[in-house]
């Protein structure tokens, strides 16, 4: 039962997060189509990641109130209706009110992450949510698979499997997950238990490094394939291809940070992501060329944040008591998405302003350096922690 509810709730994830990720991996045929400046293609591209974010922390809650089976279809159902709308709207603002409301598949991260942890002991929880993590994968499926789709099948028929998709997806998640045995559904009102998980000092502190480690990962995700033909001048589909590449070097990286975390302590594996991430983030700065320097550049950059995003929810899993792990997630997640969020906006006006994307990976160096220091400063005593 175990095996086959971390199955369930990762394949889950992965339909929900491509669905989510639906925009970024077409951002070239819209900017074409409707003759977007940069700015304006880093919101859109943007723009799902926010309601996806800030929408973790009641779903979180409700995980705690319905449990993950029943919070997981609902999410699946409710995603379609703008998974369509996207698919269908030829304008701007329809794709940006659409865009927006897209997010809903993003907050699927909050229902799995206590989903999982309830079915597994604390010793394993690292491996429970790093497996399930992995999820984000789906991603890696968008950027690959969509464009693809779309070239042979056209947007909307492309949208309209998607919505078939996750359709099944939801009646699964009914008819074949169960919460685990040991899960109690929270009684206590939404709101005092938002507010109880905002005074837990642990929340605070991995919504922090979340925000860097995940919201690295989203950014790159969502934006790269932008980036990639604005200096690499690569067709849709050849970036789409190597976003993919980069989202799945994350997604195998992040079940190892939380196998990890269990073996050496999450502070540990945190402290070895956060400086790969901003060595890296300097050699991004020199712009290296094609294929090898840029492509191994970019995918030891996903590894070194899927291994931060792994080692932040074990972190979670060891400071948080267990009926307050939803909620708490729900925080964390939003943190992260809306690490995610920013990032975008701010690379599209530095290259709408320079010409090119320097400066912003400096401040990804920065703040990368900004959270290891910060790890090594605030968990100085949970190093030798298992």
């Amino acid at each position: 039962m175990q095996a086959r509810n971390l199955t369930l709730a990762t394949v889950a994830f992965a339909v929900t997060f491509w669905a989510w990720n639906l925009i970024g991996p077409l951002s070239g045929s819209y900017d074409k189509l409707l003759g977007l400046s940069a700015t304006q293609t880093s919101l859109l591209v943007a723009i799902p990641v926010l309601v996806g974010s800030l929408g973790r922390i009641p779903v979180g809650v409700l995980a705690d109130r319905f449990g993950g089976r029943v919070m997981f279809a609902v999410i699946c159902f409710a995603t379609i209706i703008p998974v369509l709308f996207v698919g269908w709207s030829g304008s701007y603002p329809a794709l940006l009110f659409w865009g927006f409301v897209l997010g809903v598949g993003g907050t699927s991260f909050a229902v799995g992450v206590p989903f999982v942890n309830a079915w597994y002991e604390p010793a394993r929880r690292g491996f429970a949510t790093g497996v399930f993590g992995a999820g984000m994968g789906g991603t890696a499926l968008s950027a690959f698979l969509t464009p693809r789709l779309v070239e042979s099948l056209g947007r909307g028929t492309t949208h309209v499997l998607m919505a078939v998709a996750l359709a099944v997806m939801g009646v699964i998640m009914l008819l074949f997950s169960r919460d685990a045995p040991s899960w109690r559904p929270s009684t206590e009102p939404a709101l005092p238990r938002m507010r109880e998980a905002t005074k837990i000092k642990a929340a605070w502190q991995c919504a922090f490094l979340y925000a860097v480690a995940f919201g690295g990962f989203v950014a790159f995700s969502t934006y790269l394939p932008t980036l990639l033909q604005n200096v690499y001048e690569f067709a849709q589909t050849e970036a789409g291809l190597r976003t993919a590449g980069f989202s799945i070097a994350a997604v195998v990286a992040r079940p190892l940070g939380g196998i990890l975390s269990d073996r050496v302590g999450p502070v540990k594996v945190l402290l070895t992501a956060f400086a790969g991430a901003a060595v890296l983030a300097v050699v991004l700065c020199l712009n290296p060329p094609l294929e090898v320097p840029a492509g191994v550049s970019f995918v030891l950059m996903a590894f070194f944040l899927g291994l931060g995003t792994g080692g932040v929810f074990a972190l979670v899993a060891q400071l948080v008591e267990a009926s307050r792990v939803g909620t708490v997630t729900g925080l964390v997640g939003a943190a992260g998405g809306l690490g995610g969020y920013f990032p975008p906006l701010v690379m599209g006006a530095v290259y709408e302003t320079t010409g090119a994307y320097t400066a912003g990976y400096l401040l990804l160096a920065l703040t990368a350096l900004a959270a290891l220091l910060y790890t090594a400063r605030a968990f100085r005593p949970a190093r030798g922690r298992k």
